[in-house]
């Protein structure tokens, strides 16, 4: 069973977060752990809401991960680039070609990185000064090893992207059905 990570930090955009990690693990066949990054499972979204992450970033094996999802908001994002384990870790994913998965202010983490040059990618359009892609804009945009969203308006999308390139494209289509999206 695949294994994704999704990285929490306080300050993050918590639907967005919790839209993409619930669609992945109606598949049942993805191992999805939500990961604090700090030393406190409770991390706190923008929006108030208190979020109970299943391990912290020091408790989990990064080698045994197939794809890093990082949820946008802020001052979630900058929390989540300043982390310097997490960092180090999304570049050695895209070293070994794992999946690189980041919607609204997160893309930013990416292309602050130097990963996204070549590639596709789409963030919120407030940060599109700072995306330096070989293409930019859409709403999700998936180009190499990255899938790249532009909001919480496209979570589902985004959710349904990491489905397909993760498991496949009936797995997505029957993850659509059955939360009635079309």
């Amino acid at each position: 069973m695949k294994k994704v990570y999704a990285f929490l930090a306080d300050g993050l955009e918590e639907v967005e977060a919790l839209m993409v990690i619930d669609l992945l693990r109606r598949t049942k066949k993805l191992d999805v752990v939500m990961v604090s990054i700090k030393d406190d499972l409770l991390v706190e979204g923008s929006h108030n809401i208190k979020i109970m992450a299943d391990a912290t970033i020091d408790e989990i094996n990064f080698d045994e991960g197939d794809c890093i999802f990082l949820p946008g908001g802020i001052p979630g994002t900058p929390n989540l680039a300043a982390c310097d384990k997490l960092t180090e870790q999304i570049k050695k994913y895209n070293e070994e070609g794992k999946l690189l998965a980041a919607i609204c202010a997160a893309p930013s983490i990416l292309s602050d990185l130097g990963l996204l040059k070549d590639v596709k990618a789409t963030s919120y359009p407030s940060f599109e000064e700072q995306m330096d892609c070989k293409e930019y804009g859409g709403k999700v945009v998936r180009d190499a090893n990255f899938i790249t969203g532009k909001g919480l308006g496209v979570a589902i999308e985004e959710g349904l992207e990491i489905i397909s390139y993760l498991i496949d494209e009936e797995t997505s289509k029957q993850v659509a059905d059955a939360i009635q999206f079309s």
